[in-house]
């Protein structure tokens, strides 16, 4: 089988490699996957290139957390699964529900977990979930990481999206256009921002209330609280340090930011614009099995498509790292290991 392993110590594209070798077999309570695609998340680019928690990867590592395909094999004692069944990675292996925990266990994609990006994988049963059923491989490949870290920022918490609700999402990355889709099914409005008129235009196409091109309008946080009327329910901040204080501006009385992103690391980020308006900042670090499941059922119901931007074959991984890092990304990037049956 066809694996991609970034090297012990890399720090760039330049150590990973494409390695062939003899699959394993699913032991006691493992399932043998073959996996059919694969997404990127900008987490993936910080594993390559030596920059997430814990500096470079100590091993030769697999990566890609985000993955989905079909059951070759069951190891002794699995039960639940079957041969054939279509089923999808979860981001953090043994987070079932509940609170974030210290027990949520390892995240795929990084040591000491496996990754996604090889055509067969063994796993855990219970880091698995059934596949959205209305989805291609492709399409339920986006969901893992950037999926599930939309519906918690909206979804989970003391403040739920639904009808009568403010969303601003910033930018049109993956976890942006997703949450996009999730507050519209919802009955919310949405706010969107970009730097590119083209791409504002898309976000209108899929549902988008209003837009805001943040290059033309640099307080964007305060367009967007003039936009809702008296200021954002919920802001989905996947900027950091960089966009912070424009998402304080731009939230209102009562309202949430989802902190997610890293994308800017230097900037204002005092969280004294919140006590006036009595909003709060809740941090957000992808989510459980039964919220993976819950999107999932969300997906089905509404018939929402995830956007995939580009598909790229498995021996072209590395183009799709370089794409996704490109200021033309719009949604997701997704690699194909043999695609639909």
């Amino acid at each position: 089988m066809l694996r991609w392993v970034i090297s012990e110590g890399g720090d760039s594209l330049d150590d990973m490699r494409l390695d062939k070798i003899e699959p394993d077999s699913p032991g006691s309570g493992e399932v043998l996957v073959r996996v059919r695609a694969c997404s990127l998340n900008y987490r993936d680019q910080a594993i390559m290139t030596g920059n997430y928690f814990g500096g470079r990867v100590y091993r030769d590592q697999v990566p890609l957390s985000d993955g989905v395909g079909e059951i070759v094999e069951l190891g002794e004692g699995v039960t639940g699964f079957s041969v054939g069944d279509r089923v999808s990675s979860t981001f953090f292996m043994d987070w079932e529900d509940g609170l974030p925990n210290p027990a949520a266990g390892p995240a795929l994609g990084a040591p000491p977990a496996p990754g996604m990006l090889q055509e067969l994988v063994v796993l855990p049963a219970h880091a698995l979930i059934p596949m959205a059923k209305s989805l291609s491989f492709e399409q339920a490949a986006c969901l893992p990481c950037a999926g599930v870290t939309a519906w918690n920022a909206l979804m989970e918490g003391p403040r739920k999206v639904g009808p009568g609700r403010s969303v601003l999402v910033l930018g049109t990355g993956g976890v942006s256009l997703l949450a996009l889709q999730i507050a519209k099914a919802a009955g919310a409005t949405v706010i969107a921002t970009s730097s590119s008129d083209e791409k504002l235009e898309r976000v209108r196409a899929l549902g988008a209330d209003h837009t805001i091109n943040y290059r033309e309008t640099p307080d964007w946080g305060a367009r967007a609280a003039e936009l809702s009327g008296n200021g954002v329910d919920h802001v989905v901040e996947v900027g950091g340090a960089g966009t912070l204080a424009q998402s304080i501006a731009a939230v209102g009385f009562n309202g949430e930011i989802a902190l997610i992103g890293v994308l800017t690391r230097a900037g204002d980020t005092s969280p004294h614009g919140l006590m006036l308006k009595g909003a709060s900042i809740r941090g957000i670090f992808v989510g459980s099995h039964k919220m993976a499941r819950d999107l999932n059922d969300l997906i089905d119901r509404h018939n929402i498509e995830p956007v995939v931007d580009r598909v790229f074959p498995v021996e072209k991984a590395l183009d799709a790292y370089r794409y996704q890092a490109s200021p033309d990304l719009f949604g997701k990037v997704v690699i194909s290991l043999n695609g639909d049956e």
